[in-house]
């Protein structure tokens, strides 16, 4: 495996680790004994060419696929991640390609659905919505990370793609976790909507978050990433310090020419 990167600025420890992971669906090896680790306040690009593993790589993390072998490690202790619960309770939010936003809610209501705040009236019979305090935690935390939304009780179908993907990213983060797994979350979006979702990216850094971006755009990597993982035919390849290498060198590592 090519390696061409410092870890001397990195904490010792990485938050999340895996350690010969493999996966097979049918006669297809989608992951073959991958090595992968994220650190906190680090942006990784998870990159490699349509098949190369990053999508099952992200999913053996997120719980939706569990691995057919090979150890996971979370704030150095092994753990087992078999479903999208395990992966959440740990700490690990993942924001996918198709963000998973309910349109007929608010950006209340979607950062907060299935996990509303309630006040009992009449305890283990009926329960209040807490909804003013749900307001102000949403605009609080968006207001920290810089996102304007015109109203946080506008609904999610009347919202630009960079709104929406900020919706998702805020979502993620809201629920104290430590990891952000973000699949393609610039694609289809036009440039200002792009740069806006990019220093979203980055904020989750300066809050001392790992985050995982899959992105087929390499400018975009090259430009918000601290490390590049290269992923080809399920095999880690190639591992980069973005500040040290050309692009070049990327699309060597990705085709293997």
């Amino acid at each position: 495996m090519l390696q061409c990167t410092s870890m001397e600025a990195l904490p010792k420890k990485p938050i999340l680790q895996l350690h010969g992971v493999s996966k097979r669906f049918g006669a297809v090896q989608a992951l073959q004994d991958v090595d992968f680790e994220v650190y906190l306040g680090e942006v990784v690009g998870l990159v490699g060419d349509n098949g190369a593993g990053k999508s099952t790589l992200v999913k053996v993390m997120s719980g939706v696929h569990p691995p057919d072998s090979g150890k996971v490690f979370f704030d150095g202790r092994e753990v087992t991640i078999n479903s999208p619960r395990d992966s959440t309770n740990l700490g690990i939010e993942t924001v996918y390609q198709d963000l998973a936003l309910c349109d007929n809610l608010s950006v209340v209501a979607n950062l907060y659905v299935g996990r509303e705040l309630k006040k009992p009236v009449l305890p283990g019979l009926l329960h209040r919505l807490e909804e003013i305090a749900m307001e102000k935690n949403t605009i609080r935390l968006l207001n920290e990370l810089h996102i304007s939304i015109p109203s946080v009780r506008n609904l999610i179908a009347s919202m630009s793609g960079g709104q929406r993907q900020s919706v998702a990213v805020t979502r993620a983060i809201m629920w104290d976790c430590k990891i952000v797994l973000l699949d393609e979350p610039t694609a289809a979006l036009g440039v200002e909507q792009t740069r806006q979702v990019k220093n979203l990216i980055l904020k989750l850094k300066e809050r001392s978050l790992g985050a995982v971006v899959i992105s087929h755009n390499l400018a975009e990597i090259l430009d918000i990433t601290d490390r590049i993982i290269v992923l080809r035919l399920g095999r880690r390849v190639a591992t980069f310090d973005t500040k040290s290498i050309r692009p070049e060198q990327v699309v060597a590592a990705i085709t293997g020419v």
